[in-house]
């Protein structure tokens, strides 16, 4: 499970403030963030890709059906990378 605290973020600096109440032991010390929204975009594709490759992994395809199966394979995986946002 992911932590998550409520923050404001400024929308014109991007500074971010997450304001709690100290207990009188409070070190401060460099964190990393990412938007929630960012968050939840690359764990949907995750899921996705977790996905195509379990069905690649688990899947054997009839003798006969080999070519079909491979050619639902690559639509799908080729739909996900269109989605992919550039690097």
């Amino acid at each position: 499970m992911v932590e998550t605290i409520e923050g404001w973020r400024c929308i014109g600096c991007g500074k971010v403030e997450a304001t709690r109440p100290c207990i009188g032991v409070c070190q401060d010390r460099k964190v990393e963030l990412v938007a929630a929204e960012d968050y939840a975009e690359l764990a949907w594709r995750v899921a996705q890709l977790e996905e195509a490759l379990a069905l690649i992994a688990r899947i054997a395809p009839k003798p006969d059906r080999l070519q079909e199966s491979w050619d639902a394979l690559q639509a799908r995986a080729r739909a996900l990378l269109v989605d992919a946002p550039p690097p």
